[in-house]
């Protein structure tokens, strides 16, 4: 096995940093691996912002539901979708850009640029030592982060980003089997399904019971059936409308 190879086996989500900032040389080297990754058709459809203001991070950290770590690691990144700058593209050359950049098809193509510049980014920080957590509440008040942020029409915030050194050692959350998630030539039935939901119910729950001496259990279909029970941040898409994101 690779060091790289190794080294993405070893993920876990960090949640406790060291007082530690991290320098300018290395935000740099982050960014510059962040914009190494892959982008739709060279598009590159992202923006981000690295923010190092403490009352900034404060107030995030309350908008992803009083999370601390938001507030306390070493380097705070938001990943953005981001195609306000391809309007000015399309000003300065002349051409009207504007039903193809709020179309449903660019708003993927939006995610999906600010995600893969992100895993570049946590890639790159855990090879250097460094621990990363991902911050999905940043959109529980999108519009407060948006606002925040300063993020004009076309531009929105798909994620936050703790970075920082690690002052704990969590265990790797074991992932659904690979049975489970990689199949070829078609989609499997779905008697193969719940046996392998069943099979990674069984590991979701010696998990849980190691890690917290037997006080849970959690089987892995109920927590995420749970989850998924009722719609959340149900204001996504009229924010997205608002800042002008699939109207086509």
């Amino acid at each position: 096995m690779n060091e790289t190879i190794e080294l993405l086996l070893n993920h876990r989500s960090i949640r406790k940093f060291k007082d530690q900032p991290l320098n300018d040389e290395q935000i740099s080297q982050l960014v510059e691996a962040a914009q190494m990754a892959s982008t739709s058709s060279f598009v590159q459809a992202y923006t981000i912002i690295g923010v190092k203001d403490p009352e900034k991070k404060k107030k995030l950290a309350e908008i992803a539901g009083n999370q601390q770590y938001v507030a306390e690691n070493g380097h705070f990144f938001v990943f953005c979708a981001d195609f306000h700058r391809h309007q000015a593209a399309g000003e300065l050359e002349g051409i009207d850009v504007s039903e193809a950049i709020e179309s449903t098809e660019k708003l993927v193509v939006g995610i999906t640029d600010a995600s893969l510049a992100a895993q570049n980014c946590a890639v790159a920080a855990e090879s250097m030592g460094l621990g990363i957590c991902y911050i999905g509440g940043l959109r529980n008040d999108i519009q407060a982060t948006a606002d925040l942020l300063n993020l004009p029409e076309h531009v929105f915030p798909v994620f936050g980003m703790c970075v920082g050194y690690p002052d704990a050692e969590p265990s790797i959350k074991p992932r659904l089997p690979k049975a489970g998630v990689y199949f070829e030539d078609s989609y499997p039935s779905e008697e193969k399904h719940f046996v392998e939901l069943e099979n990674y119910n069984d590991t979701t729950a010696a998990y849980y019971e190691s890690r917290t001496e037997g006080k849970r259990k959690d089987r892995w279909t109920a927590q995420v059936s749970g989850m998924l029970s009722s719609i959340k941040r149900a204001h996504m898409k009229d924010f997205l409308h608002r800042k002008g994101f699939g109207r086509k």
